[in-house]
């Protein structure tokens, strides 16, 4: 494969994932950047991912995966000395409950060193996550050392804040997520991760806020509600189409990669945005992070009837 356009770098976990009613658990594959990468990969973008996996099956489904879905794995490692990580999910009143195995993972154990330097500077533009950097303190190191040569390459950085505070504490993820998101050029965060890193309430308050630590472009996402999208001279809600869904798992990575594919070819954020909640609410319609995704050709359908 060519030098991908789009580069996500971050940990893949495989996935369990409880079917509603019911006490048996789905085999999957999970992990924010590895699904982003999917749903860019689905849309028509041309990606490649940087990670490393265990020498385990779950690993090797991973290569698998990838390799069918038609994403760049070139640099990913394989460490005989670690295993992949794994997550579950099960769902409540509330929405879907996570429980992690993945300390000490292959992906966790990466640091700058590891860093494909050359596959980053030759891309147009780099995604990761709070997630990625929260995993371990060289994985933290690894991803500023990415967005660095980034930016000195002038390759546009997209970083999803993902706030998980299971894995880390607010003050440390604070200072981590915000110093990154001064490196990048767009960021996304939920409505959710967004008040509790800024304290502030208001999504348009939101979007000044990052707009200010640099980034020129600045996306909250609100579910149902749709998301705020804002540049230094526009901003707009962007709304949610109607769905009914089953299981949202993976939609904010789904909204991610749609977002980059879209952005990349027509160069409107606001369009994307549009593009990107339509593929992020047809990912709810199925249980799971990957299987659900929508291909282009669906997250267009699905524009056309809304717009009818």
């Amino acid at each position: 494969m060519a030098q991908p356009d789009i580069v996500s770098i971050g940990e893949p976990l495989f996935e369990l994932n409880q079917a509603k009613g019911s006490e048996a658990f789905l085999p999957g594959h999970g992990g924010d950047t590895s699904n982003c990468a999917i749903a860019a990969a689905r849309q028509g973008a041309s990606v490649g991912y940087f990670t490393a996996v265990g020498a385990d099956p779950f690993g090797q489904s991973f290569l698998d995966l990838w390799a069918r879905e038609g994403i760049d794995t070139s640099t990913v490692k394989r460490d005989g000395g670690a295993y992949t990580g794994l997550y579950f999910v099960s769902h409540d009143e509330s929405g879907h409950v996570f429980s992690y195995r993945r300390a000490g993972s292959a992906a966790s154990r990466l640091g700058p060193a590891d860093l494909p330097e050359a596959y980053i500077r030759g891309a147009k533009m780099l995604h990761t996550s709070g997630i990625s950097q929260a995993i371990s303190s060289g994985a933290a190191d690894l991803v500023f050392a990415a967005l660095r040569v980034a930016r000195s390459a002038g390759v546009g950085v997209f970083y999803d804040t993902n706030l998980r505070l299971r894995l880390w504490p607010i003050d440390r993820a604070r200072a981590t997520i915000h110093a990154a998101v001064a490196m990048s050029t767009i960021v996304k965060t939920s409505i959710e991760d967004a008040r509790d890193l800024t304290g502030l309430e208001r999504p348009e308050e939101i979007v000044d806020f990052y707009l200010r630590l640099g980034p020129s472009i600045a996306i909250v996402t609100m579910g149902p509600d749709g998301a705020l999208v804002a540049t230094a001279r526009r901003r707009e809600t962007v709304p949610a189409i109607r769905v009914k869904p089953l299981d949202a798992t993976g939609a904010g990575d789904t909204f991610d990669g749609a977002f980059m594919a879209e952005y990349l070819a027509g160069g409107d954020p606001f369009a994307a945005a549009r593009y990107a909640n339509a593929a992020a609410g047809l990912s709810t319609e199925g249980y799971g992070a990957v299987a659900p995704m929508p291909r282009r050709e669906w997250v267009l359908a699905a524009l056309a009837r809304g717009s009818s």
